[in-house]
């Protein structure tokens, strides 16, 4: 037995091995809407693992061969090899073992109307926006998204239609298993150089998953600006009817572009045509990138272009997206997600963009791997704030062999400082902030907590944080 549809028809029970993980949570709250008996187990306790156990779904904390007794399917995402305990124990118990983006790629398959997200960057807010659009237009979407969407109340939302929106992982070529009708492809940089052997493995992977999408009717979206991207569509020329979109290139355009308090206005346009006219309420111009490629997404999908307007105009960003989370010492403080040197140095262009006195960074490095690969590419990005602040590295699914640390990345930058921990992390920004600051914390690990504990500590009527 291994699909999910049986299992769930039968009320089996599927193990997720992982299951506080963005995807994995989303994921397991369906199969269990859909009757199967779900469990679980993570690393750590967090805020979602006690939300699925408030919906009933037990979760064991820590890696238990025990645990996948009596499963019928185990789930597991990539950051569980082979060698874990639990995934010893349910091979030598003859129990299925699935990947996560098998498990998605089945439920995609129940629709007709599918649009997966893929790049190495931007992917959830993407995502995010073209969600925002269906479910503002009444279109009632199924979507599972990397990052919490305010309008749907999570990252995951079970529609009653044919709309499917899902974000696409490349690492270990995840989104292979998923096979939509429009592949959207925002960019395609070196990353997750822990699994790819460099570029070239990376961009032969997003062509297969472009190659997913059918041969008759399918459509590939892709950025016209991106260098590899662009490489990746000449090679598809032929294949499959490729679209491109771009700010100053492509089918599909961000025209007549302006800013206002940092956020992009533009018109949209398709061969000089306008189409419509956008004013995000989210700042940067990385956005207005993003903005126009759900745009293309949707509209190459059947959706009128004043639906896309409204739903873009209105969208409300994503969490852990230069989220706001309060003031401290008259400095405004912001959460983001960036991970990679492009979205770092994209989100550290958007603040200065604000006209702040200062922008100042606590950068939280994520994985060892990355650090390693792209360390002049971090200290490049790291240039563009004021104050950098480095702590040490999130080992994610890593152990370090490499010798890294986030000291490495501080000794490339000017004026930068490390601070081993976070708590030292969070006293050195409490010293150093001063009124008219910008404060970011940046990064795919717990460097979030620093920004939530600053927020705690000032006044009442200083924070609006949570």
């Amino acid at each position: 037995m291994n699909t999910i549809e049986q299992a769930a028809e039968d009320g089996k029970r599927v193990h997720f091995i992982g299951i506080g993980g963005v995807m994995m949570n989303a994921l397991a709250q369906e199969l269990a809407r859909r009757g199967a008996v779900v469990t679980g187990t993570d690393r750590d306790d967090s805020n979602t693992v006690k939300m699925l156990r408030g919906k009933g779904i037990p979760v064991h904390i820590g890696h238990d061969p025990g645990a996948v007794e009596g499963a019928d399917l185990v789930v597991r995402n990539a950051a569980i090899h082979d060698d874990s305990p639990d995934i010893v124990r349910a091979r030598e118990l003859g129990i299925p073992v699935l990947e996560r983006p098998d498990v998605l790629g089945q439920i995609m398959s129940e629709y007709g109307r599918t649009i997966a997200v893929a790049g190495t960057h931007g992917k959830s807010t993407t995502s995010g926006m073209i969600a925002h659009v269906l479910y503002a237009g009444g279109l009632d979407p199924t979507a599972f998204i990397g990052a919490v969407l305010p309008s749907i109340g999570g990252v995951y939302r079970l529609g009653r239609n044919d709309w499917f929106v899902a974000e696409a992982c490349e690492y270990c070529e995840s989104f292979l298993y998923l096979r939509p009708h429009t592949a959207l492809i925002l960019n395609v940089e070196a990353d997750h150089l822990d699994y790819y052997s460099g570029i070239g493995q990376i961009v032969d992977a997003f062509e297969k998953f472009a190659l997913n999408t059918p041969e008759d009717g399918g459509t590939v979206v892709i950025n016209a600006e991106n260098e590899n991207a662009a490489a990746g569509a000449a090679r598809l020329a032929g294949k499959r009817r490729v679209v491109t979109f771009g700010l100053d290139a492509g089918d599909y355009r961000a025209s007549e572009l302006t800013f206002e308090r940092g956020c992009g206005r533009f018109a949209l346009t398709r061969g000089g045509e306008v189409l419509c006219r956008v004013a995000l309420s989210v700042p940067g111009r990385h956005n207005v990138c993003d903005a126009a490629a759900a745009a293309a997404a949707l509209i190459e999908e059947g959706v009128p272009a004043e639906t896309v307007a409204a739903g873009l105009s209105a969208f409300p960003g994503m969490e852990r997206r230069f989220q706001r989370v309060g003031t401290w010492n008259g400095a405004d403080v912001f959460d983001d997600y960036a991970h990679h040197p492009d979205e770092l140095a994209a989100t550290l262009a958007t603040a200065k963009s604000l006209g702040y006195g200062r922008v100042v960074c606590l950068f939280q490095p994520h994985t060892y791997s990355r650090t390693a690969a792209l360390l002049p590419q971090f200290a490049s990005a790291l240039a563009g704030c004021d104050l950098a602040v480095l702590t040490d590295i999130y080992s994610a699914r890593e152990v370090n062999t490499l010798g890294i640390s986030a000291a490495d990345v501080a000794r490339l930058v000017p004026g930068a400082v490390y601070c081993p921990t976070l708590d030292e992390s969070l006293a050195f920004v409490e010293r150093e902030l001063r009124p008219g600051d910008v404060f970011l914390t940046c990064g795919a690990g717990n460097v979030n907590t620093v920004a939530k504990r600053l927020i705690r500590a000032a006044s009442p009527e200083g924070s609006d944080g949570k």
